[in-house]
């Protein structure tokens, strides 16, 4: 798609929701997602009817999942210390958490409900005060139910029926429902990325440009043909524009694959999504594992498997890459439910300089100094030479001052 032309038509929508609130979100549910709405909270009585029909498996597969993404992120915190950085000068920062934030959970061809933990358990691990979701309904006006389910366990009640870049706008401006929040999280297409990144500009900052799903395989003559091919359907199926790569030492392993992908991919429920998923894709055959890494690195992929014979050795080797899985056994679907790792990563080569989302994401760090008299007598006399020789005399002013009296 024409990167302008997609600019203008977010920009268009932003700005009618800025300007016109519920009205116009209302008004784009109805042309975006095909549903009339009457309001766009979630009611306590949606919760609870959701809670009866999620079946037993899939609540018991939640609560496992939320105890493990707990458990990961809660070893993430912070704990200031103390510096004396010179005599009577002492330094130190504090974890704070960001009050309001706002979850983007997407519906469209798949209702993300895993995406709820991954973003709503570090908040809360956080502190944030105020924890805003939009996820877009059904056309019938209905959150799905395991979306909601999630929300409850992860202790979120603030939920809103809104979808794409009107549930960007919503959070970003606030409207008569939906709050104002002061950071935005969570993956999209092509609209919510060009959303995200439009409203960053001025009116509220954003987890990444996360964008279309991707995932780099790297492969070698022993890999299982079976699990690699697997791998690289699970990725593609996300969305049409999702993106595989596959790199490989051995000519045979490649052929192997495609082969095999083949046969999987024409038993898949979503075979057509992830046909044209693999359309937009690479099979890759290297000449070593340096070249592998090399090319791995250069792609700076979102989603990185290592699933060679040498793993241990190439993960040392890792420099661009949202989040890494090593070994035969550790597949992308690992990380994207249950193993307690973030799923929310950077997409699009942006991994050579963001992270994925993780508890200081939802942070900031307010730094403190104290300074005594003894403080005065170690610094001062550098900071007014340092200040005059910058030409700013109010500076150099404010420290001469204690310097005399000290």
């Amino acid at each position: 798609m024409d990167v302008s032309q997609l600019g203008t038509i977010v920009g268009g929508v932003l700005s009618d929701i800025r300007d016109n609130g519920d009205k116009a979100v209302l008004a784009y549910e109805e042309k975006f997602d095909k549903v009339q709405l009457s309001q766009l909270a979630v009611t306590e009585a949606e919760i609870a009817e959701a809670e009866q029909q999620v079946d037993k498996n899939l609540y018991d597969s939640l609560v496992l999942a939320h105890h493990n993404i707990k458990a990961f992120h809660e070893s993430q915190q912070f704990e200031g210390e103390k510096i004396e950085t010179a005599p009577g000068v002492v330094c130190w920062q504090k974890s704070v958490a960001i009050e309001k934030v706002g979850l983007y959970i997407p519906g469209g061809t798949a209702p993300l409900f895993s995406t709820v933990l991954m973003l709503a358990v570090p908040a809360k691990i956080a502190g944030c005060r105020e924890i805003v979701l939009c996820t877009p309904p059904n056309k019938e006006g209905r959150v799905h139910p395991a979306i909601l389910v999630a929300a409850k366990i992860a202790g979120v009640s603030k939920i809103f029926k809104a979808g794409g870049v009107q549930a960007i706008g919503a959070m970003a401006y606030g409207t008569e429902s939906v709050p104002k929040v002061y950071k935005i999280f969570g993956p999209g297409n092509q609209y919510v990325m060009a959303a995200k990144q439009q409203v960053s500009l001025h009116d509220v900052a954003i987890d990444m440009p996360a964008g279309p799903s991707e995932v780099c395989v790297i492969a070698d003559a022993k890999s299982d043909t079976r699990y690699v091919a697997a791998d690289l359907l699970s990725q593609a199926e996300h969305g049409l524009d999702s993106q595989v790569l596959l790199i490989t030492t051995d000519e045979k392993k490649l052929q192997d694959i495609i082969t095999e992908t083949e046969k999987q991919l024409s038993v898949l429920p979503r075979k057509e999504i992830a046909a044209r998923s693999l359309e937009n894709s690479q099979f890759v055959l290297v000449a070593d594992t340096e070249a592998a890494m090399e090319l791995s690195n250069a792609y700076a992929p979102e989603h990185l498997i290592i699933s060679t014979e040498d793993y241990e050795q190439l993960a040392g080797k890792v420099v661009n890459a949202g989040s890494v899985f090593l070994g035969t056994y550790a597949c992308e679907s690992a990380g994207d439910y249950a193993s307690g790792t973030n799923h929310t990563l950077p997409t699009h080569g942006y991994a050579v300089a963001y992270n994925g989302v993780n508890l200081d994401s939802y942070c900031r760090k307010v730094t403190f100094q104290h300074l005594t008299d003894e403080g005065i007598r170690s610094i001062g006399e550098a900071v007014v030479c340092m200040a005059e020789n910058e030409q700013l005399e109010a500076h150099a002013n404010a420290m001469r001052l204690r310097v005399k009296d000290c």
